[in-house]
C-alpha cells in the first residue's frame, strides 16, 4: 500500500458538502473530504492488517504529510493494535513525532488512540509524556492526559497503574489554573473517567483542587460521582 494508493482510497468516499460543513466546524485551514470515522477507521484497519510496523510508520509519515484532514485522522489509527512484536519503538517515535503539529481536538485524539495502545505496552514512557506537561503548545500539554487514559480503566489496580495514577494526577494539579478550555475539559475528561472505578480518589482531588478550576470542568469532572463521594 502506497500514500498515492491510500489517499486514492480515501477520496473514493469523499462527500464535498460533509467536507465543507466539516471545514466550518473545525476551522482550520486544511483541505477536508467529508469521510465518517467509520470509514477512515474501516481503510486504516485494512491497511494495518497488510503493512509490517517499518510499513506502517512509511505510510502514516506520508498521509500524516498530506495535510488533509481525513489522512492525518488514518494516520493516527494505523497503530491501535495492542501489541507490536518485538517492539514498537518505530510506531511510538512516529507517533510522538506527529504531537508538536496537532492543531485539532480530532486529530490529536485518532493519534492518542494509537499513542495509548504503545504507552500500555510500555509504561516507562509515561516519563515522555511528563516532558509534554510543561510544553508551551496547547495540544501537547493536552495530548499527555489523553494519551494517558487507559490507566484510569482498572478496578483493581496493579502497582504500576496505581503509581500512573498518582503521577497523573498531580499533572491534573499543575493544570486546574490553566485558562485554556482544552486544557480544563482534558482535566475534567481523565477526572471523570477515573471516577467510574475510583471515586474516592477524585473526590479526593477535587477536594483540594477544584476550586482552581473553571466551573464548567468542576462540574463535569464530578459527574460521575455517588452523591457520597461528590464533594458538593
Amino acid at each position: 500500500m502506497t500514500v498515492d494508493e491510500a489517499l486514492t482510497a480515501l477520496r473514493t468516499h469523499a462527500d464535498p458538502a460533509r467536507a465543507a460543513q466539516m471545514h466550518a466546524y473545525h476551522k482550520v485551514d486544511r483541505e477536508y473530504l467529508g469521510l465518517s470515522n467509520a470509514v477512515t477507521g474501516d481503510l486504516a484497519t485494512a491497511w494495518r492488517k497488510s503493512l509490517d510496523q517499518p510499513g506502517l510508520v512509511s505510510l502514516a509519515k506520508g498521509l500524516w504529510d498530506s495535510n488533509i484532514f481525513e489522512a492525518r485522522v488514518a494516520a493516527g489509527k494505523l497503530f491501535i493494535q495492542a501489541r507490536i512484536r518485538p517492539d514498537d519503538e518505530l510506531a511510538w517515535d512516529c507517533i510522538t513525532g506527529f504531537v508538536p503539529q496537532f492543531d485539532s481536538w480530532a486529530i490529536a485524539d485518532a493519534v492518542a488512540l494509537g499513542g495509548q495502545k504503545r504507552l500500555m505496552q510500555d509504561p516507562r514512557r509515561l516519563d515522555v509524556l511528563e516532558g509534554w506537561t510543561t510544553s508551551d503548545l496547547l495540544w501537547t500539554r493536552r495530548a499527555a492526559l489523553v494519551f494517558a487514559l487507559p490507566f484510569t480503566k482498572s478496578r483493581h489496580p496493579n502497582a504500576v497503574e496505581t503509581a500512573a495514577r498518582t503521577r497523573i494526577l498531580g499533572w491534573c494539579a499543575t493544570y486546574v489554573d490553566d485558562p485554556a478550555w482544552f486544557i480544563q475539559k482534558a482535566v475534567a475528561w481523565w477526572l471523570r473517567e477515573l471516577s467510574r472505578r475510583d471515586p474516592a480518589m477524585v473526590a479526593e482531588f477535587l477536594d483540594t483542587h477544584g476550586a482552581a478550576m473553571k466551573p464548567f470542568a468542576r462540574k463535569d469532572a464530578a459527574r460521575l460521582l455517588p452523591p457520597a463521594t461528590d464533594p458538593d
